[in-house]
């Protein structure tokens, strides 16, 4: 009885810290964003697409990226229209590291300087039961993570410049094995080794360049919605909400941002104390007959 009070007394006590430190911290400030250049990539739709917008409301410098030409012409309209002194694109697919460079090249072209990289962009994964192509999981994981590690390398002469900031948009499936998703799920444990320890590095180093490692949960985006809505039982969270909180985690400074926090941040408290009930928790929470077979990105 003694030992189970005290696995139940630590995720508790855990809990408490993790309120705790959730609501305290700075006051994040629209103005702070005021005349910063950015990179927003996945930018055509969804959750990137949002991120462009509210950027552009703040007063910065907007440079997105995805591989429909026709849809980023138009999100970087409606940024001129909201705001942005300056609004760009440039098209392409980030299973070619090349463009993922120019991508870092044409911002300093434009801007002279970057003050925020945000890493969005998802290359297209089925949602189901891993069907064992091994082919997909190299190319998923060459868009998903190698990618974001080429744009990095590529940006931090100029973010150590402004001391700036790396945002880097993950998923509830990079902390926790979450089935039908196994390929996407790896690349996500994959950034979060990655830019966890480079981190880690910086602050050794002194490196004054923030890294916000962004968790969030299911959001309704058109492509997530499609994907996964009829089998997840619980709603999908507000796409707009969900890229000002990831923004408002960059500019602070914060480590890991969690959205929605109820199932992220929590679920993550009972991941190493109990992980077979949370496992049977969230395998509960399935309808598995509505599984689609869907090969539309999640996110």
């Amino acid at each position: 009885m003694a030992l189970l009070s005290r696995k139940l007394l630590i995720p508790l006590l855990g809990l408490v810290l993790a309120v705790y430190f959730y609501s305290g911290g700075d006051e994040f400030k629209p103005e702070l964003l005021k005349g910063k250049r950015t990179i927003v990539t996945g930018a055509s739709t969804g959750i990137g697409e949002q991120m462009a917008y509210h950027l552009a409301q703040m007063g910065s410098h907007v440079l997105i990226t995805a591989r429909t030409e026709e849809k980023l012409k138009k999100v970087v309209a409606k940024c001129l229209e909201l705001g942005a002194p300056s609004a760009h694109y440039i098209a392409g697919s980030m299973d070619d590291m090349v463009f993922a460079e120019s991508v870092v090249k044409k911002a300093e072209n434009l801007f002279g300087g970057l003050d925020m990289l945000i890493l969005n962009h998802i290359g297209d994964s089925y949602y189901n039961f891993f069907n064992g192509d091994i082919k997909s999981v190299r190319k998923l994981m060459e868009i998903n993570f190698l990618s974001y590690v080429t744009m990095t390398v590529a940006a931090l002469p100029m973010l150590k410049d402004t001391n700036g900031s790396i945002v880097v948009v993950s998923s509830i499936a990079g902390k926790i094995g979450v089935p039908f998703v196994v390929p996407y799920s790896a690349t996500k444990f994959a950034l979060d080794g990655f830019f966890s320890s480079l981190r880690q590095e910086f602050i050794l180093k002194d490196v004054n360049v923030s890294i916000t490692l962004c968790i969030i949960s299911f959001i309704n985006t058109e492509k997530a919605l499609k994907a996964v809505g009829d089998v997840l039982s619980y709603p999908a969270a507000p796409k707009e909400e969900c890229a000002l909180e990831i923004i408002k985690g960059g500019v602070l400074r914060q480590w890991e941002m969690y959205y929605k926090y109820e199932h992220t941040r929590i679920p993550l408290l009972f991941r190493d104390w109990a992980p077979q009930l949370l496992s049977s928790f969230m395998r509960s929470g399935l309808n598995v007959e509505n599984l689609k077979g869907s090969n539309h990105s999640l996110y």
